[in-house]
């Protein structure tokens, strides 16, 4: 199901339903910190790692699976994250998103925050969003948001290839 923005203008719970549905036929961006993680807790590269270009830049998505363009990681009958520890930050983001520009949605305003103005949304297709006892606020998702920037910015062929040459010879990033 697609990402439905509407503006998250205040502080709002949040309790996942295992609903199945966030975790299928979108892209999953990974950053070199994600794959560093994921890889030490005893995941094959090769295994969850698939390669696309986006914007001229090759990018870095978690393998899904062809039957049901699910994440691999995605317990199919639960729903439940098999790495949710380690999760990826755009996992950790999810059902919010954070933007440097406006969507052109109605009632959305900027967030200042890290001396940078941000639009925070949340994902109005997720049933857990103003569910349960978690308040999530808007600038945790805004930190959040940030960190992902700052690491898919410096996450390329280059860097992962050093980073594999680190993991080989004992000696890691």
């Amino acid at each position: 199901m697609r990402f439905k923005p509407r503006p998250l203008k205040k502080d709002v719970s949040f309790e996942c339903k295992f609903c199945l549905d966030c975790c299928k036929e979108r892209f999953i961006y990974l950053t070199l910190y994600d794959i560093r993680r994921i890889s030490e807790n005893g995941h094959d590269v090769e295994e969850f790692i698939t390669l696309t270009s986006s914007e001229g830049k090759i990018r870095f998505v978690l393998s899904y699976r062809e039957w049901d363009l699910g994440c691999i990681f995605q317990d199919p009958e639960t729903g439940k994250c098999k790495i949710h520890e380690y999760k990826p930050l755009i996992c950790q983001i999810y059902p919010f998103m954070v933007s440097h520009k406006p969507l052109g949605v109605e009632g959305e305003e900027p967030l200042e925050y890290g001396g940078e103005k941000l639009w925070i949304y949340y994902d109005e297709n997720c049933p857990g969003v103003g569910e349960g006892d978690r308040i999530i606020r808007r600038e945790e998702i805004a930190e959040l948001g940030l960190k992902f920037k700052r690491e898919l910015d410096m996450t390329d062929m280059d860097r992962f290839n050093e980073m594999l040459d680190g993991d080989k010879s004992g000696t890691s990033l």
